[in-house]
């Protein structure tokens, strides 16, 4: 048995199936005289098999052997000899025997695979494949800690991960809720660790994380404090690494709470903490520095801080923060010196050419339709615009001051735009020169009209621009041919400018074209969606062609892309109320008035809205704040005065008759309001003095003689038989002069007809002579008090019986009658129409 190996347990249960054992090696068994031996001593002498122990044929008899036996452990093996007694005469070793102190491995009774009882009829199934499928795996149990952490730590990072998406969304209350969360998961995850003995492998990466997103969320719903002290408790922490720079978020806190002077400190902290490596992080915190001594007004550290940034690591906006600063200590030199070296700062973006396609290479051309319009591509044109909007910002600054004038600046700024890279910024800026002009309302200076002439012969881009804004000013000074031409001019050049459309537009609506102006209008809008003057302008051109609804559409689409705008809530108001619904129409004032709160026209249209619903109240409370605002409104100083007469309270009318008497002292109805309220309050005396002093002021107003010889008579005095002749002569001379117009009339009617004038003057002279009743002396002093007396159209004789029939019915003292609504229906473009057509069109 010197060959017969045990297997020890390893590792790999497939290891050692390839190894040679020399126990199977049949053909060496002749020579073996161990085998030799065990074949005549145990051969024909066993016996029989029984069914209580298959598989062996021993019944139930320990087996010993005197044979060494031979251990592999690992990948050594050694060989272990020992004598031992016979236990058997079998001559198998017995199990469990200690052979030289040491145990004996347990080996297997029953041969694995092989059972002598196949031959009663089993079948041979050495993997036990016919006992069915294994058992399912076990799993692994939640209950331990190891478990318990790390489904701590997943729900922490999902935490993490909704707080950032949702702060994507736009909803940071939800973000700062989950922030929350996840710090209470996190502390309880660093619990669980130290319960679980594990505290020195706690995860400092997710507790950083935790806390960082936690004071991110804390800064973005505005509540500082919190977001500091979150800030804090990470700088302070020394385990952290790099925790420093969180510094320049502390101080973005503070310059939000315009607390400069920290927020400089930790500005400076952090750039003290970053390595001269990280030149880009220190730059930008640089210009942060720069940013805040220009809100502090120290110009000078500002200026010492954004010259070393122009010097390491040039950029537009350090540029123009620069040259800003140079203005305002006013340093023309150096501003000029900035602007050189704004225009040289280099953007670090590919030439328009680039993109332009051979005809010849199919492959290139598919290339560059890919890459003309992707995000790469937008973002070197976002960055080009704002380095041409910094440009033009700053020259159109400058220029007034680095030259005597501002003529002289532009000019000079020309001249360094057209030696640099921008040099299409030279035709704009001398468009801006010339838009400047206009802006100081120097219409008829030369140079304006000049310098947008010059661009007629240029390019089809600043052609069209040029004729854009000379169409605009020859709107402005009402010159329609010339405005008309030069908008023709400017679509000849670009049919796709809406500016230039909607000029065209305007020409044409001012001469009441109203469907061309809406084509013009329509044009304007397919080429720009966006154009919200286009879209106002179609809105009243379909208005005052009476297509209300479509009116109503246009401004409610422009309502929703001007969410603020008061002109578009007027006209919406205005449209609802030409279509019947004052409901409507004042949930839109309403609205306007949140907008405008001091607006008197605002104020009084709601108060006629509410008064035509019939509720006096809230009309009232209009009108009063209206009037509050504007206290000159003769139509809402009329309402409020005959409300007060309404509500018998004539000592309030009063003050109201008496400012529409200043406001128009040559109107006599609102003295007469005044003297009727005196009267219809009692104080008779003052009545009486107000009537005189009207009387003596238009002695031939009739209503006024009435009322005097009514209170004569009723106060007994003694001029009541002066007043009562001189009221029968105004009323004769009064009937006499409508006598004539109305012989005038009928003269003139005579005359169209083609009768004679010669007899029109006979029925004249005898309408004459039949009025007079008298001498004709008499007659002719009549005739030459008529031709002293003033026309009709005098300011007193403006105010005829007529006008104030609803407020005196009844010379005698008969009740007034509430005169009609005093706040004039507003016309559909009064105030917005005509001044909105031509607006906002001069091109940023």
């Amino acid at each position: 048995m010197e060959h017969v190996h045990l297997a020890a347990e390893e590792d790999d249960l497939y290891s050692g199936y390839n190894d040679y054992n020399p126990t199977f090696d049949s053909e060496e068994l002749d020579n073996d005289a161990g085998f030799q031996q065990a074949v005549r001593t145990s051969h024909g002498r066993r016996p029989p098999m029984t069914a209580k122990f298959p598989g062996t044929a021993i019944g139930g008899r320990a087996l010993g052997t005197s044979f060494g036996v031979e251990s592999r452990f690992g990948s050594e093996s050694r060989l272990l000899k020992s004598r031992m007694p016979m236990a058997s005469s079998m001559g198998r070793p017995m199990t469990g025997a200690v052979q030289d102190g040491a145990a004996r491995p347990m080996t297997a009774v029953r041969a694995a695979g092989y059972s002598s009882a196949m031959t009663r009829g089993s079948t041979f199934d050495p993997l036990g494949q016919s006992k069915g499928p294994a058992p399912p795996l076990e799993g692994k149990s939640e209950d331990t800690p190891d478990e318990k952490v790390k489904i701590l730590e997943k729900k922490v990072n999902d935490l993490i991960e909704e707080s950032c998406l949702a702060h994507g969304r736009g909803d940071l209350q939800l973000s700062l809720d989950r922030a929350k969360e996840a710090g209470r998961k996190e502390r309880a995850l660093v619990r669980q660790r130290e319960q679980s003995g594990n505290a020195d492998h706690i995860n400092l990466d997710l507790t950083y994380s935790v806390l960082f997103n936690l004071a991110t969320q804390y800064a973005n719903n505005d509540m500082y404090a919190e977001a500091l002290n979150t800030y804090q408790v990470i700088v302070k922490n020394k385990m952290f690494s790099n925790a420093g720079r969180l510094k320049v978020n502390m101080a973005n806190i503070y310059f939000k709470q315009k607390n400069y002077p920290k927020a400089i400190k930790f500005y400076r902290m952090a750039l003290d903490q970053i390595s001269n490596s990280h030149k880009e992080m220190r730059i930008k915190i640089m210009q942060n520095i720069g940013v805040v001594f220009i809100r502090m007004g120290q110009y000078s550290d500002a200026i010492t801080s954004f010259e070393h940034i122009m010097s390491e690591s040039p950029n537009i906006k350090t540029g123009f923060n620069l040259i800003l600063c140079y203005y305002a200590i006013g340093d023309r030199e150096r501003m000029k010196k900035a602007f050189q070296k704004l225009i040289c700062v280099p953007l670090g973006i590919d030439e328009e050419d680039k993109y332009i396609p051979p005809n010849d290479d199919t492959h290139a051309n598919l290339v560059i339709e890919a890459i003309k319009n992707d995000k790469l591509h937008q973002m070197e044109r976002e960055r080009k615009a704002l380095a041409e909007k910094f440009i033009m910002t700053s020259a159109k600054l400058i220029a007034p001051s680095i030259e005597a004038t501002f003529a002289a600046g532009f000019d000079w700024c020309v001249d360094m735009v057209k030696s640099s890279q921008y040099v299409e910024l030279a035709n704009d800026l001398e468009i801006n020169k010339a838009i400047t002009y206009l802006r100081q309302r120097d219409f008829n200076q030369v140079g304006a009209v000049e310098t947008l002439k010059t661009f007629e012969k240029k390019d089809s881009r600043v052609k069209s621009a040029a004729a854009t804004n000379l169409s605009f000013l020859y709107f402005l000074e009402k010159d329609y041919d010339q405005a008309d031409r030069y908008a023709d001019l400017a679509m000849t050049a670009d049919r796709y400018n809406p500016a230039a459309l909607i000029n065209k537009g305007n020409t044409v609506f001012v001469k009441k074209d109203y469907e061309k102006a809406a084509e013009f209008y329509k044009e304007a809008l397919r080429n720009d969606s966006s154009c919200t003057e286009a879209l106002y302008n179609l809105g009243l051109t379909y208005k005052r062609l009476g297509r209300l609804e479509e009116s109503l559409d246009c401004f409610l689409k422009l309502h929703a892309i001007l969410r603020n705008s008061a002109q578009v809530m007027w006209q919406l108001a205005n449209l609802f109320e030409m279509l019947e619904d004052p409901h409507q129409a004042i949930e839109w004032l309403m609205q306007l008035i949140t907008v405008t709160p001091t607006d008197p026209q605002v104020l009084a249209k709601l108060g006629e809205l509410y008064d035509s619903e019939g509720d006096k109240s809230q009309a009232f409370q209009y009108y009063q704040e209206s009037f509050r605002y504007f206290p000159s409104n003769i139509d809402v100083i009329e309402w409020l005065g005959a409300y007060y007469i309404d509500t018998q309270f004539c000592e309030k009318a009063i003050q109201y008759f008496e400012r529409a008497t200043l406001i128009q002292p040559t109107q006599v109805k609102w003295q007469l309001m005044v003297a009727s309220c005196y009267r219809r309050s009692g104080n008779y005396q003052k009545a009486l003095e107000t009537y005189k002093d009207i009387h003596r002021k238009f002695p031939e107003n009739v209503e006024c003689l009435r009322f005097l010889v009514r209170l004569c008579t009723d106060m007994g005095m003694k001029e009541v038989q002066d007043y009562a002749t001189k009221l029968k002569k105004v009323e004769k001379m009064k009937e006499i002069r409508e006598q004539r117009v109305k012989s005038a009339r009928e003269g003139s009617a005579r005359g169209t007809r083609r009768e004679g004038s010669a007899s029109s003057e006979v029925d004249v002279k005898a309408d004459s002579g039949h009025s007079s009743h008298g001498t004709s002396a008499k007659g002719e002093r009549l005739s030459a008090k008529m031709r002293a007396l003033p026309g009709s159209n005098e300011p007193y004789e403006a105010s005829s019986q007529r006008d104030i029939d609803a407020s005196y019915v009844d010379p005698l003292g008969a009740p007034m009658e509430r005169p009609k609504t005093a706040a004039k229906k507003r016309n559909e473009d009064d105030d917005f129409a005509d001044e909105e057509l031509g607006d906002d069109l001069l091109p940023e």
